[in-house]
This record gives structure tokens, C-alpha cells and sequence, in this order.
């Protein structure tokens, strides 16, 4: 027993180190910098041909200045894992098939996390040709390197094709290619060809934007032309025009005063159509769930 607890111990110490040297910030050998070589900080400066590159792990950023720090009373030379570093002016970060930019972004090996702010913006890019890009803008992008995450807050816009998203804060898993949308929610879908718009609401949303679905939880209203529908929970997939709303369910045809009621109600939103399932419905909650989440 001893010797598994030990081994175990060992395991988790080799994850930890190794976490902590992916979290490293690595500038390009060839860019200049000034400062004491000892103490620190570093400063760096490039330009628009040239600018400051970094790489921390799988993301690489670039920027015109830059300053590398270690915290005070602490030699830059034997900080390593505990520096901060400010990137300002034009500051790009690239992970993947994601692209964003901002005015400055701080980076802190210890926690793994980089804050872009000023203005932030993204873009993902579709795996396949002809797929929609997600594109995202908020007033401050966090970037997690060690669960390829990233956190957008302050007023966050997300649109994909015809949908989207306003919230207060939205997750992005680029894994699953998934936005977790929380505060002052709304998703909107233009009309297009025979699809009609929408607009749905609830207390959080989440969108796999790759195949179109949708989770909305929580005092859920999606209008759809003139038909009203209220409940707990909805489903919806967007390529089948097909919405299942689970829970104290109400559907209201404002132009006819048709009202259907059920505790799961079944709308083509491209036919106006609705209906009570009353064989009840399970909502594929598991594959809305982050990578990190259990």
C-alpha cells in the first residue's frame, strides 16, 4: 500500500512539474530586450514588420512591447513559473484554428492564465471549407493554457451563420467547439430561405456551434412569428427547424388564440407548428457539458 501511495505521489508530481513548464512564457530568441539580466524585468520592443513573439505552450502571441517580470524581492534569473508578462499595442494570440486580438494582454505563469482586453476580439475557423466561423467580441478575453478554454465577459456577442448570442459572460470550449452563454441571455436566429427568426431567452445557453444545437435552461421564451412558448428547459437543432421545450410548457398563437399546454410541447419553427409528446422527452444535457465539466 505504501508503494502505490508513493507511486501515486510520484505520478502526481511529474503532472504538476510538467503542467507548470507548459505554463512558461518562452520569447523568440532573435527579438532584443532591455533590462537587468539578474533582477528583471525585461522589456522588449518590436515593430510592425518585427513584432515581439512568445510562444506558452500550444499559444503563440505576438505584440510591439512587451515586459517580463518576476514578483519583488525575487530574481527574474530563478522565477521561472512565477513571472508576469504584459504584452501592449497590436497584441495577437493564436491557438488552433483560434485568432483573437486586443490592445494588451497579461499573462501569469502561475495560474496558466492570459486576460486580453482593450476592444477583444476572436475568431474561431471552421474545420471544414464553406462551415461558418464563430467570430466573438467582449470587453475582456481570458485564455486558459492548460484546458484550451477561454472566458469572454462584458458585454460578449457570438455569431455563427445566421445565430447569435449576447450574454455577460461566455465559455468556449475549443475542443467541442462549444459556447456556454450566463447573464442577460438572448439568442437570436435571422430568417434565411424558409427558416423564420428567432429569438429565444433563458438563464444560461449553450451552443455547439459545429452542428447547431442548442441547450437553453431556465425560464426559457422563444418567439417564432407569432407563436409564443414558455417553459423550463429547451432543445433545439437548428438544421431540422425542430425546438422541444421540457417542462411546464406553454404555447401561445398570438394571430389565432390557439394555446397548447404540456409538460413537454414538440415546434417546427419553420412550419408554425406545435404539439404536445406525451410519451416525454430527455435532453441530451451530456454532450452540452465542457471538457472540463463532470
Amino acid at each position: 500500500m505504501k508503494r502505490i501511495i508513493l507511486i501515486g505521489a510520484a505520478l502526481a508530481s511529474a503532472a504538476f512539474a510538467q503542467q507548470a513548464k507548459d505554463r512558461v512564457v518562452r520569447f523568440s530568441p532573435d527579438i532584443k530586450f532591455s533590462g537587468n539580466l539578474r533582477t528583471g524585468p525585461y522589456n522588449f520592443t518590436g515593430s510592425s514588420s518585427v513584432p515581439v513573439t512568445a510562444t506558452i505552450s500550444t499559444m503563440k502571441i505576438s505584440s510591439l512591447r512587451a515586459v517580463l517580470a518576476a514578483p519583488n524581492g525575487t530574481p527574474i534569473t530563478s522565477a521561472e513559473g512565477k513571472r508576469s508578462a504584459d504584452f501592449m499595442d497590436s497584441v495577437t494570440v493564436v491557438r488552433g484554428r483560434l485568432n483573437a486580438k486586443g490592445s494588451a494582454l497579461n499573462y501569469a505563469e502561475a495560474t496558466g492564465v492570459g486576460v486580453l482586453k482593450g476592444s477583444a476580439s476572436a475568431v474561431f475557423a471552421p474545420e471544414k471549407q464553406g462551415d461558418d466561423p464563430v467570430n466573438i467580441t467582449a470587453g475582456e478575453m481570458s485564455f486558459d493554457v492548460d484546458t484550451d478554454i477561454s472566458t469572454s465577459k462584458g458585454s460578449v456577442k457570438m455569431v455563427s451563420g445566421t445565430q447569435t448570442g449576447t450574454s455577460s459572460t461566455m465559455v468556449f470550449d475549443e475542443k467541442k467547439e462549444l459556447g456556454f452563454l450566463t447573464g442577460d441571455v438572448q439568442m437570436n436566429r435571422a430568417a434565411s430561405g424558409k427558416q423564420k427568426a428567432l429569438n429565444v431567452t433563458g438563464t444560461e445557453a449553450r451552443l455547439l456551434t459545429k452542428n447547431k444545437l442548442m441547450y437553453v435552461k431556465g425560464k426559457v421564451r422563444l418567439v417564432s412569428g407569432d407563436i409564443t412558448t414558455t417553459g423550463d428547459n429547451m432543445f433545439y437543432d437548428d438544421q431540422k427547424n425542430l425546438a422541444v421545450i421540457v417542462g411546464n410548457a406553454v404555447s401561445v398563437n398570438a394571430k389565432d388564440g390557439t394555446r397548447v399546454t404540456g409538460n413537454v410541447l414538440e415546434q417546427r419553427t419553420d412550419l408554425g407548428r406545435v404539439r404536445q409528446l406525451t410519451g416525454g422527452y430527455q435532453i441530451p444535457v451530456d454532450q452540452f457539458k465542457l471538457s472540463n465539466e463532470k
